[in-house]
């Protein structure tokens, strides 16, 4: 069995320490057609300071790309896994998904432990995320995690 830390713990944690700064309303508008899709899963070790890593792919209607998902947060104790789908907007180029993500709007969960939250980098793409945990994870600081495109 993988032993992992949690994407979406991340995101959860996230939403709570970015809640103050982030809009009170979704970034992208409900009926906002997707530019692409995202599927990904992964995991992080944490014991004091917290490494999150994963893999996942972008499809938009012409191409599909792997990308990895790498990050550090700080007073990090926990473990668990994750898989998340979603949709991404406002992406002009594949180029410009890579990016360091943090969270746009406050997460929500969706029940049977989903947690539904809107991230956004650098170059404003967006991506609603859907993930699913196992296992716990407690953080007090998370400063996003980095995208990038595999080659």
């Amino acid at each position: 069995m993988r032993s992992m830390i949690s994407l979406a713990a991340c995101l959860s944690l996230w939403t709570a320490a970015y809640a103050g700064d982030a809009d009170s309303t979704n970034p992208v508008p409900d009926n906002a057609k997707p530019d692409a899709t995202v599927t990904l899963s992964g995991g992080s070790v944490a014991a004091g300071i917290g490494y999150t890593w994963g893999q996942g792919e972008v499809k938009t209607s012409s191409q599909s790309q792997k990308f990895s998902i790498k990050g550090i947060s700080v007073v990090d104790v926990g473990a668990s896994g994750f898989d998340a789908h979603g949709n991404v907007y406002n992406l002009k180029t594949l180029a410009d998904f890579s990016g360091t993500y943090t969270a746009a709007s406050a997460g929500a969960a969706i029940g049977n432990g989903a947690t539904a939250v809107y991230l956004r980098n650098e170059h404003g793409v967006v991506i609603k995320l859907i993930a699913k945990t196992t296992g716990l994870k407690f953080n007090l600081s998370a400063d996003g995690v980095r995208i990038a495109l595999k080659s």
